[in-house]
């Protein structure tokens, strides 16, 4: 339930609050979804705040790296690639999909590309090898083995990926608001988290995520409209003033100053720079085969369990939790993938980040097309873009995370243990791996060995057991040397 709503949102099928008028509303349901224009303008909104650290964030990640050449790829044309891919993919899915998730360059897909493959090949090798992975992703949708895969989950697992993923969101924001950290590896202790960076809180930093929390929570329990977007406003203009006066000496990846020259010309040199199947060259046709299928099955699976988890907290499904149109925003995936890798910014997902829109009141990809637009200003305006601090835009997070879990966790089967036990596997591996991925997979495989040793073979689906045993494969690979 959108937290600046006053009344329900209907379900899918149903009735909106207002009779639809004009181009805008009848293209994309707004009324008949039982949102308004300004509503799906605030979650757009809200959505870029919340992930607009990607544009600074990738650029890092993948510019750290070099490949088996030595060479580095370009920071400057790094965040063009990651703002341009954005926008595009962002629009596409707004557009065709009309939901509210956006996309942007994954996290840990781009580790892999980074650590795993550019060390073994050319950077154009390793972007065309997760263009390859879109493609397929693409042949799996065309074939409709995407959509049967995702229709077999239990309705009770479906419920556990969004409230594993609310729960992973919150741990985001807590990690990226330095409210929690890890400790070092030197340390002599076994407890892999702490409070604050030194166990205790400390800093400007961590007091204006702690008030943001304060207030995002305070303006949703008053049904304040446009609750996350005030407080992610409201939390920048602090920090700005904070650190003009206290001169901070670190807000992390974003420190929010007002620049002196707001805008930038973007590069695009990197955008097509990829060779399909140079890499093969390089570390053969089964270790390539096995790159592809890393970078596709982390693609898949974390874009499954965001689509399931912001659909179903926008109440975009029916009553078996399926939704309607699927098959359009699964293929949007896909070209998201191949497009991610032909700019050369990565594979390119759904982000879990989509939930601060929705928890502003989004149901429609409407609010997508305000994102998108918003990362396509971003390509000339990126000082302005990234000027909003993580702890100003994380506190979205942790109340969005709360919103999920508790529509959700209620509607579980608590009493059948062959749901209710994978159920809890698939909620605490995601934030405890720090991996959507990794929670739909033990879920899944907890699932099927469960169901089978209560004798209940027939209850599964067949989808079931295939995925599950990719899974298990995946997970064997390392101590079959197939990594």
């Amino acid at each position: 339930m959108p937290t600046s709503a006053p009344a329900k949102v209907p379900a899918p099928g149903q009735p909106g609050q207002a009779p639809a008028h004009g181009v805008l509303d009848r293209y994309f349901k707004i009324s008949e979804r039982g949102s308004t224009l300004s509503r799906e303008v605030r979650g757009g909104f809200a959505t870029f705040f919340a992930m607009a650290y990607i544009i600074v964030l990738n650029p890092i990640i993948l510019g750290s790296a070099k490949d088996m050449y030595g060479h580095h790829l370009d920071n400057g044309q790094l965040v063009t690639a990651t703002a341009v891919t954005a926008a595009f993919t962002t629009l596409l899915m707004g557009v065709v999909g009309n939901v509210p998730i956006a996309l942007a360059a994954g996290l840990g897909v781009n580790s892999v590309v980074a650590l795993q493959l550019a060390p073994r090949m050319s950077w154009p090798d390793a972007m065309g090898m997760v263009v390859l992975a879109g493609l397929v992703v693409m042949l799996l949708v065309a074939t409709g083995l995407r959509e049967r895969v995702m229709n077999a989950v239990p309705y009770g697992l479906r419920k556990a990926i969004s409230i594993g993923i609310g729960l992973f969101i919150m741990l985001i924001g807590l990690v990226d608001s330095g409210f929690v950290s890890r400790i070092p590896d030197v340390a002599q202790t076994t407890v892999p988290l702490q409070l604050g960076g030194d166990g205790h809180l400390n800093g400007w930093p961590v007091l204006v995520f702690i008030l943001g929390a304060l207030l995002t929570l305070a303006l949703i329990v008053r049904k304040v409209p446009g609750a996350i977007l005030i407080s992610i406003v409201a939390m920048t203009v602090l920090a700005v003033i904070i650190d003009a006066v206290a001169k901070v000496p670190s807000w992390g990846l974003t420190t929010p100053k007002w620049p002196g020259n707001p805008v930038a010309n973007p590069d695009f040199g990197l955008i097509g720079n990829v060779s399909l199947f140079g890499g093969f060259s390089h570390v053969g046709v089964l270790t390539g085969i096995l790159f592809v299928f890393t970078v596709l099955l982390s693609c898949f699976f974390d874009a499954m369990g965001t689509i399931m988890g912001v659909s179903d907290e926008a109440r975009l499904t029916d009553a078996q939790g399926q939704m309607p149109g699927i098959n359009k925003v699964l293929f949007v995936d896909g070209i998201a993938v191949a497009a991610g890798g032909a700019s050369s910014s990565s594979a390119t997902t759904c982000f879990v980040e989509s939930t601060a829109g929705v928890g502003e009141g989004a149901r429609t990809g409407f609010a997508n097309v305000v994102t998108g637009a918003l990362f396509a200003v971003a390509l000339f305006l990126t000082p302005i873009a990234t000027m909003v601090p993580s702890q100003a835009a994380t506190p979205a997070l942790l109340a969005v995370g709360f919103l999920i879990l508790a529509g959700s966790v209620k509607e579980i089967d608590w009493a059948d243990f062959t749901i209710a036990i994978p159920a809890f596997v698939t909620m605490v591996m995601m934030p405890f791996t720090y991996s959507i991925t990794n929670g739909i997979g033990m879920g899944f495989i907890t699932f099927v060995v469960l169901r089978l040793a209560a004798g209940r073979a027939k209850e599964i689906p067949v989808a079931m057991y295939v995925v599950s045993a990719v899974f298990a494969f995946y997970y064997l690979m390392p101590a079959l040397g197939l990594t």
